[in-house]
């Protein structure tokens, strides 16, 4: 039996409702059981929920005008106890509206199917005109800032990342973003969100400032004349790099100036790796270390720990093992670190960090959410988030803080900018959403959350952009309770070994119980060690035998280990059956272990 009315009527709190606004249920329809009545239809999930994902505590019953329970409130409080009896279920009539129809009570602990039940039964009923649930609302408010009707990338429905919809239920509060980039140039529009950082930059050639690290994480501008970067480079103006990618990740919001931040409650630490020219691993590595909370020999320790890492940065060739080793020690420190895919239209697999293990890989999508012409791809990239594309037209880029020196900081101000660098702090402000909302979230739930939340993307790309395009209102909605982050997974933990040079081996999972087909963001967990990983090639043989591709053999691809998650659209086959993971060492002197994989529907 349930709780008594006296202790169960009460209005869902705003925390319950804004976690599942912007969720779709999934639970089957239910219909009224009543043996001796009429078989009724099925009844729509929207007829049981307050709003999208929470199930409705009380109904609206409308009757036509010759009905007794129109009139009466006592008919109407039988009908209520009648129908209830009927669905096995406690309704109890509460008042009568304006306009006539009575509001009856279910109960907070009442399922979509009890719900469903006793809808039924009052669509079942001639004297009842309609029956609808006792709907949820909230305010609707976009930011004051005076630019946010520029950051299309925040909100359009078409190629935006739905982000408005997740503020209701998480700013960032309490969760340190490491922007590991340029630094950080004063800007009033980031001055309360910009905590402790450092400068990481070692050589005072890079470092422009005068010497090497110390404290301050300023940017003094990293323009630099032609041939001065290398022969044959031109000159450039000053970038405030780092300061446009913490905008977009924790701007001041609701300021009535500029622009909202997505993780807008959070806090930036900015630590200086780049500097003219560039800026090397060793410096890159020993900032990730101390933003994840790890210690580094002649730095103080970090007093604000990064939670959440950007690194908008990149190079040429393999992950190194020594790169691979501070990313992999941040993340088991409870970091999850964002990086970008690269700017050169190429396969991620050639550019490091992108190619790293255990972070989150960013390609970039234009406003009509295509991949960007620029953004590289591959099997290595997990996810898609707005990048822009200003050759398009300049308001198609993604626009954020800046300042309007073209050496030296001069004057603060607002440009658009287009790249990966720009899609990464969508996908590090979300993660600050998300562990905002659960604290408890590790780095890997954080990333599967994002990518099982994804939708698919609104235009086109070939070569591979990830789970699709993320959704912060659904994906913060999953892991506050208003959703599912995940399927149904099914699981292979038998060890195989992988030969050298030689044919390849299977490992097969059997899948039973699903209707219908696979899904289309079908997701394929990786977990092989392999020295040298380029030398393998990985495929999902489907039950009629179809290979879906999951990674290409790469000459230049040195790094260790296959640890990650691929989406296959596998929309077309039957999901019941036998999967294989079929994994080819397609080179000498390197051997390995499929250790496990799993599949998640």
């Amino acid at each position: 039996m349930r709780t008594p009315p006296s202790l169960r009527r009460r209005m869902i709190s705003v925390a319950a409702v804004s976690a599942a606004l912007f969720t779709a249920a999934t639970a089957t329809v239910a219909t009224a059981q009543e043996a001796a009545a009429p078989k009724a239809a099925a009844v729509p999930t929207a007829q049981t929920e307050a709003a999208p994902g929470v199930t409705a505590e009380r109904l609206i019953v409308g009757y036509k005008s010759g009905a007794t329970e129109a009139k009466s409130n006592n008919a109407a409080e039988a009908d209520a106890t009648a129908k209830g009896k009927q669905a096995g279920e406690d309704v109890d009539f509460q008042r009568r509206l304006g306009t006539g129809a009575a509001l009856v009570d279910l109960g907070a602990d009442a399922t979509r199917a009890d719900v469903a039940d006793v809808v039924a039964e009052y669509k079942a009923d001639p004297q009842v005109a309609y029956v609808v649930p006792d709907r949820l609302n909230k305010p609707q408010a976009d930011p004051n800032d005076t630019e946010y009707a520029k950051q299309w990338d925040l909100f359009e429905a078409t190629a935006g990342m739905n982000v408005p919809g997740a503020w209701s239920t998480a700013t960032g509060s309490g969760v340190t973003v490491a922007v590991i980039d340029t630094g950080y140039v004063a800007h009033t529009d980031l001055a309360a969100n910009i905590v402790a950082g450092y400068d990481f930059i070692s050589d005072t050639a890079v470092s422009v400032d005068g010497d090497g690290r110390d404290s301050n994480p300023a940017d003094p501008g990293d323009y630099y004349a032609a041939n001065e970067c290398g022969s044959g480079i031109p000159a450039s103006n000053s970038s405030w790099h780092g300061t446009h990618v913490a905008g977009t990740i924790a701007a001041v919001t609701n300021n009535s100036k500029g622009i909202a931040g997505i993780a807008y409650g959070a806090k930036i630490s900015p630590l200086r790796v780049l500097g003219k020219c560039g800026g090397y691993d060793s410096d890159i590595i020993d900032a990730i270390t101390w933003a994840s909370g790890g210690t580094v020999s002649g730095v103080p320790a970090n007093t604000n720990v990064a939670k959440v890492i950007n690194m908008s940065l990149g190079g040429d060739g393999a992950c190194t093992s020594a790169t691979q080793s501070a990313i992999t020690a941040a993340v088991n420190r409870g970091t999850t670190i964002a990086v970008a895919a690269g700017n050169d239209n190429d396969n991620v697999a050639n550019h490091s960090p992108g190619n790293c293990n255990n972070v989150i890989s960013v390609a970039a999508t234009n406003r009509t959410g295509a991949k960007a012409s620029y953004s590289n791809y591959g099997s290595l990239v997990d996810i898609s988030a707005p990048g822009g594309q200003t050759s398009t037209g300049t308001a198609n880029g993604i626009l954020s803080t800046l300042n309007s020196g073209t050496k030296t900081a001069s004057t603060e101000n607002y440009a658009y900018y287009q790249g990966t660098s720009m899609a990464t702090p969508h996908i590090a402000g979300l993660a600050a959403l998300l562990k905002s909302a659960n604290s408890s979230l590790t780095p890997a739930q954080i990333e599967s959350a994002i990518k099982s939340n994804a939708r698919a993307l609104p235009g086109a790309c070939s070569g591979g952009c990830g789970a699709g395009l993320a959704d912060a209102a659904k994906t913060v909605a999953a892991v506050s309770g208003g959703g599912t982050t995940t399927g149904t997974t099914y699981s292979s933990t038998s060890a195989v070994a992988i030969p050298d040079n030689s044919s390849a081996i299977e490992s097969p999972i059997t899948v039973s119980g699903r209707t219908g087909n696979a899904p289309s963001a079908l997701k394929v967990a990786v977990d092989i060690t392999h020295t040298y990983r380029g030398d393998l090639v990985i495929g999902l043989v489907a039950p009629d035998g179809t290979v879906y591709s999951l990674k290409s053999a790469s000459s230049s691809d040195s790094a260790d280990n296959v640890n990650t998650t691929y989406t296959v659209d596998a929309s077309s086959e039957t999901a019941n059956g036998t999967w294989k993971l079929r994994v080819q060492d397609t080179a000498a002197q390197d051997t390995g272990t499929l250790n496990s994989w799993k599949l998640t529907f």
